[in-house]
């Protein structure tokens, strides 16, 4: 089977997937996709599991990267949160990782790139602290999400840092975006749960700023 093929049958797949009221919502909500079947990720992550382990017994033409590549160029939801599931952390290069951010224009495929694959990156700090300082909501909303995650497997940020995170957290809970100060907020909380230290730092900064989340 090649890639086209392989592509062809996943699609295919997602007929049996199809929720309409999951889609509804979407639409109701904004979601601008060019093709929605409303599959849940429940499901899709079943779908993701079930194409690994292809890999791992077939011999294909094509290799898992080359699949997520091409699933991500697919104006489908469900293709791109497959290739957030699919794209080997380590094999992702950070242009590549650029390219996917400049072409992602939803809450929802933010969510799913910042949980599914850049939370995994071996630069994804960097990355982190990059976005959160954009002028872009879906760029500061991905790079909240991976402080977030770091923060929970305990990666402690370095002097510079807790600065950086500081500054921008209290930038965007004094922002206008919902999501965004949603996202600031967890990652503020993620922070605190670092130890003492970080919550004492935590509950500083939001003092000076008359701001109160724990």
């Amino acid at each position: 089977m090649d890639l086209n093929q392989q592509i062809k049958e996943i699609k295919q797949s997602f007929r049996l997937m199809m929720d309409g009221m999951v889609a509804a919502s979407m639409r109701n909500k904004g979601a601008n996709y060019k093709l929605n079947w409303g599959a849940t990720l429940p499901r899709l992550r079943d779908k993701a599991e079930e194409l690994k382990q292809m890999f791992n017994v077939s011999c294909l033409m094509f290799n898992q990267y080359d699949l997520a590549i091409a699933l991500w160029k697919e104006n489908v939801r469900e293709c791109k949160i497959l290739a957030t599931m699919l794209m080997p952390a380590d094999k992702m290069l950070p242009e590549v990782v650029d390219i996917w951010m400049e072409q992602t224009d939803s809450q929802e495929i933010a969510e799913q790139t910042s949980f599914n694959l850049y939370q995994y990156l071996p630069y994804a700090a960097d990355k982190a602290y990059t976005w959160m300082a954009s002028d872009k909501e879906l760029y500061q909303l991905c790079g909240f999400h991976i402080l977030s995650r770091l923060f929970m497997n305990k990666q402690e940020p370095n002097e510079r840092g807790i600065n950086e995170f500081i500054d921008q957290a209290l930038a965007a809970l004094e922002g206008d975006s919902l999501m965004v100060k949603k996202a600031a907020m967890n990652a503020m909380i993620r922070f605190a749960e670092l130890g003492l230290v970080y919550e004492r730092l935590a509950k500083s900064a939001l003092k000076k700023a008359n701001l109160e989340i724990f």
